[in-house]
């Protein structure tokens, strides 16, 4: 029969010492069998519990003294000889803890680190830049704020919902985006092993039936617009505004070019002496090269600006980043705001009877040239750079009939400014 232990008390295990030679001592503590302090020439202390477990000795970790009193030292003794008795290797039960614990913390993946591991292994997919930097983009700026704190196994249809409902009215074509990037993410997420279960982010049979769809909800959701009677009035009083972010909207008015191409435009791009602007594909919604002719108060425009050394931008923010969309939206609220002021009626869509945006703008020259002039509109269309038809489309990747267009852009800023230069060739249609 094996002799036992002394049984220790809590003073005298704190008195015990390293015998200062050697490498680590132990001493047992008494009270359970197999139970000792470990003491490290340094002075480290750790409880251990030596046991048989089946054919093999054991030496079980039971924590640090004085962190682990001796109290709970010979409780946890007293768990672990229990689960000897009932064929548990308390070693390999910890073994398999720790490693289902990191599992689990590999699964708990937030959603914003989803995104961000998604786009790392996604984005060099995309060929073109613009289509990176929007897929980017719009998930940070309308997922992540209210998913991104989330794991993505807890993810519901209810918060997915709570993301896309409010702006699945008024930016439906940005939501529908949205929800199909989400889906995305956690697609990759469940393969990744992160989550499991079906993908609340899922359209049919899933999402399909708690919102409209989109093409229903497209006409409510068009962009406000000028009306373009105030066209001529909302352009004087924008050139007295000043500030880089009223040049910008003043130039896209100009060109009834789109905000992101505006803002994004480089010094590089414009050719002043020809009067043009070239925008490379990678920046365009069709990913095709956009010439763009630029008219004289265009170029006017241009060469007022400041240029900024080592800052390729043509509309910089103060910071010298790219310009947010949201200095222009900002623009065109001022000048409701400040028309309403004066008493005017202010700048409004005239079906909607919401304040005018700045990619109405588009909306509003389209409507100007069907309406006021006689300019073809399909070549309208390829001033807007839209998808057009075949006929067109062959004769628009031959020649993009910039000249004619330089006409007809002509025309369009004498209509704003209010001039009526030699050589004006718009027609107007009499009521």
């Amino acid at each position: 029969m094996p002799r036992l232990a002394k049984e220790l008390s809590p003073l005298e295990v704190k008195r015990l010492q390293h015998p200062g030679k050697g490498g680590n001592a132990t001493f047992a503590v008494g009270g359970i069998s197999g139970l000792l302090l470990q003491i490290t020439p340094a002075g480290g202390r750790t409880w251990l519990l030596r046991a048989m477990v089946g054919a093999r000795r054991r030496e079980i970790g039971l924590g640090g003294f004085p962190e682990v009193s001796l109290a709970m030292a010979r409780e946890r003794a007293r768990e672990a000889k229990d689960k000897i008795r009932n064929g548990i290797d308390p070693v390999e039960e910890r073994k398999a803890a720790k490693a289902a614990l990191v599992a689990a913390q590999l699964r708990g993946l937030t959603f914003a680190d989803a995104v961000d591991q998604y786009l790392a292994a996604k984005l060099d997919a995309f060929k073109n830049e613009k289509h990176k930097q929007q897929w980017g983009n719009t998930l940070k700026s309308y997922a992540i704020p209210g998913l991104g704190a989330l794991l993505v196994q807890d993810i519901t249809v209810q918060d997915v919902l709570r993301v896309l409902q409010p702006i699945w009215s008024t930016k439906t074509e940005t939501a529908s985006r949205l929800r199909g990037r989400i889906e995305a993410v956690l697609s990759w997420a469940t393969v990744a092993g992160h989550r499991v279960g079906d993908n609340p982010a899922r359209w049919a049979g899933n999402l399909k039936e708690l919102l409209p769809a989109p093409s229903k909800v497209a006409k409510e959701g068009n962009h406000p617009a000028v009306q373009i009677a105030d066209v001529p009035r909302w352009f004087a009083a924008l050139r007295k505004r000043e500030g880089m972010g009223s040049r910008a909207l003043e130039f896209a008015a100009l060109t009834a070019a789109r905000s992101q191409e505006v803002r994004g435009a480089r010094w590089e791009e414009i050719d002043l002496a020809a009067a043009m602007w070239i925008i490379q594909a990678e920046r365009m919604k069709m990913d095709r090269e956009h010439r763009v002719p630029l008219t004289k108060d265009a170029v006017d425009l241009l060469k007022a600006l400041p240029r900024f050394a080592d800052n390729p931008l043509v509309f910089p923010a103060p910071r010298g980043g790219e310009m947010s969309d949201m200095t222009l939206s900002a623009t065109m609220k001022r000048l409701h705001a400040a028309d309403l002021a004066e008493d005017g009626p202010g700048f409004i869509d005239r079906a909607s009877k919401r304040p005018a945006v700045p990619h109405g703008l588009r909306s509003t020259f389209r409507d100007w040239i069907a309406e006021e002039t006689h300019f073809p509109g399909d070549m309208a269309e390829v001033a807007l750079a839209h998808k057009v038809g075949n006929a067109v489309e062959a004769s628009y990747r031959r020649g993009d009939m910039v000249e004619k267009r330089r006409a007809m852009m002509a025309a369009w800023a004498d209509f704003m400014t209010g001039n009526d230069r030699a050589g004006n060739k718009v027609v107007r249609i009499k009521k």
